[in-house]
């Protein structure tokens, strides 16, 4: 006996993407992540934010947090209007706090939480059992 649904279906937008702990991950995961949006036909005023989003968390994965890591892109419903959800998933931090890998410069880097908040309507850290998700949510048009 076949069901019928009263909705109709909808298209699901949805970006997974693995992020491998390799040098150029960064590039390729936002490549991914740029043709993803382009997909979807995203306006071009959130998808500038949404990459550099995409790289300050991705980059952050790799640097400081133990591999796997995941990137999911996504539209989450939010004070009345449908955001852009971007999150990294990892396994938790490979070092303490405060401490840098060997052969990075601390100059170089430590701005990435700064750039997201900038960017982000919304934001925040989430921890599981399988280690940490951070998430930025960027709703078109909230950004002056």
């Amino acid at each position: 006996m076949a069901v019928q649904l009263k909705a109709p279906l909808r298209p699901v937008y949805e970006h997974v993407c693995p992020v491998p702990p390799v040098a150029g991950a960064v590039s390729t995961v936002g490549r991914g992540a740029a043709a993803a949006l382009a997909d979807w036909n995203v306006s071009a005023e959130i998808v500038e934010d949404a990459l550099l989003v995409v790289s300050e968390l991705v980059t952050n994965a790799i640097i400081h947090a133990c591999p796997p890591a995941v990137l999911r892109l996504s539209w989450v419903p939010g004070d009345g209007v449908r955001a852009l959800r971007i999150e990294v998933s990892d396994a938790g931090p490979a070092l303490p706090s405060g401490w840098c890998p060997a052969g990075i410069d601390p100059d170089e880097h430590g701005r990435g939480e700064t750039i997201v908040h900038a960017l982000a309507t919304r934001h925040g850290i989430h921890v599981h059992p399988g280690g940490i998700t951070r998430w930025a949510d960027i709703v078109p048009g909230a950004r002056l």
